[in-house]
Formats: C-alpha cells, structure tokens, sequence
C-alpha cells in the first residue's frame, strides 16, 4: 500500500482538476492525470481504475454547467446512455479479467484513427446531410459507435472524449458545443458504470481517488464555461492535437 503524503495529495487535487476541464472542454485529460499516478508509484491497473474513480464527478460538474446546451437532447441522452453503459460493462468486464498490455498497444491507433475522424468532420457531416432526405437521426452506426467507445472508455479512457466527440459529430447535425455537452453526458454514463464495476472487483487507491474528486468537480465546471468561450473551429483543433499528443505519449 502506498502512503499518500500532504504533498503528493495536493498534487492529485491540482491535477484532477486540470484534467477534468480538460477533459470537459476537449478530452484528454487522462493524459495528465494517469501518468501523475503512475510516478507515484502506484501499478498500471491500479492507477488506472483510481483515474476513472477520481476524474468522475468532473463529468457531473462539466453536465451541470452545460443544462443548456443539453436541452432538448434528452431522447439523446436516454437512448446513447444507455448504449455507452452497455459498452461500459464489456470494457470494464475485460479490463478486471484480461492483461492490459495487447490493448495498450493498440490504444494509439484507435486514438489517432478517432483524431482523423474529428479533423474531417465538417467535410463528412456536410456530404452526409446533403445525401439525407431527412434531419439527422440516432441510426444503428451510431448507437454501435457509441457503445464501442464505452467499451474503450472503460478499458482505459484515454481519449474517449475524443472518440465520442467524432463519432457524434460525424452522424449528428448540430453545434459543436452541444456535441461537446452530449458528449460529456455519455462519458460521465461510462465512467460511473465502470467506476461501479471497479469499486467492486479492481484495486483502488482510495486516497489518491478522494484527493482527485472533488477538485474534479469544480474542474468539470469551469471546463464548460471555458470551452462556450472558443469558437468551433479552435475547439475543434484543440480536441484534435490533444487527441495527437494522447497517442504520441503512449507509443513513447
């Protein structure tokens, strides 16, 4: 068991709350956070599942102070909920019964394959609503990408807010901030189904897990307020290197 001192408590606090409005205003937020764990000292598995306990209430925070950009997406946020929370429980399922290492290794790719999506999103979104007879609607590939990303997200989270934000972008119309809002939704639905299955059946580190939350809180929130003040093409880029550096620091 490791000790946890005054300093290295304060410094969980500041990083989950950097990471939480990081992963509130774009994704990738784990980046930060997850290495801070593992400099510690703390083992892989452990710091990972601690990472998606502590980071959790920023979702809360970030979908509090979205209620707007969230109205009139609860048919969204129902049937993609639930979708993300059934990928959540297969991810989580593998992740407490299966060795981390084969899926790490693959993890940059899926994150860069997630960036390319997002960086050709308004080209893609454009053809497909021209090729629409209708207004966009919640079809099977995206409710399949949705729940490919719980998957992933509670596997190891790395870049889910970016994964889910291509995907959304790329079979919904609408603004990238109320993307960006659905977007935290479903991330806080994974995260809490997989912080269930982890309090349950994976190691935590439970200090390090009560130095993250309730800074994480407060980064949620002011992560949102942050990301209505950039415009949708700078967020869009934002989301699209941090996706970058994601991956590039996994593969070194």
């Amino acid at each position: 068991m490791i000790h946890l001192d005054a300093v290295s408590f304060i410094e969980m606090a500041a990083v989950g709350l950097i990471g939480a409005a990081i992963n509130t205003l774009a994704g990738g937020g784990t980046l930060l956070t997850f290495p801070v764990l593992l400099a510690i000292g703390y083992p892989a598995l452990v710091a990972n599942v601690s990472n998606t306990l502590g980071l959790l209430p920023g979702y809360a925070g970030g979908s509090l102070s979205y209620r707007r950009e969230l109205a009139g997406q609860g048919r969204r946020v129902i049937i993609l909920g639930v979708a993300g929370a059934v990928g959540a429980l297969v991810g989580a399922y593998l992740l407490t019964r299966t060795s981390s290492s084969a899926f790490r290794a693959v993890v940059p790719w899926l994150i860069l394959f997630a960036c390319v999506l997002l960086a050709v999103q308004p080209l893609v979104s454009r053809r497909l609503a021209a090729a629409r007879q209708g207004p966009a609607t919640i079809g099977p590939l995206l409710i399949a990408g949705d729940a490919a990303g719980g998957v992933y997200g509670a596997f190891f989270g790395a870049g889910l807010g970016v994964m889910l934000l291509a995907v959304l972008g790329l079979f919904l119309t609408d603004s990238l901030q109320r993307l960006n809002a659905l977007k935290g939704v479903i991330s806080m639905v994974v995260n809490g189904v997989a912080a269930i299955c982890f309090a349950i059946a994976a190691p935590v580190a439970w200090p390090a897990v009560a130095a993250m939350a309730p800074a994480a809180f407060l980064g949620g929130f002011a992560g949102a307020a942050l990301a209505r003040r950039v415009p949708p093409t700078p967020l869009r880029i934002i989301v699209v290197v941090l996706g970058i550096v994601v991956a590039v620091r996994l593969l070194v």
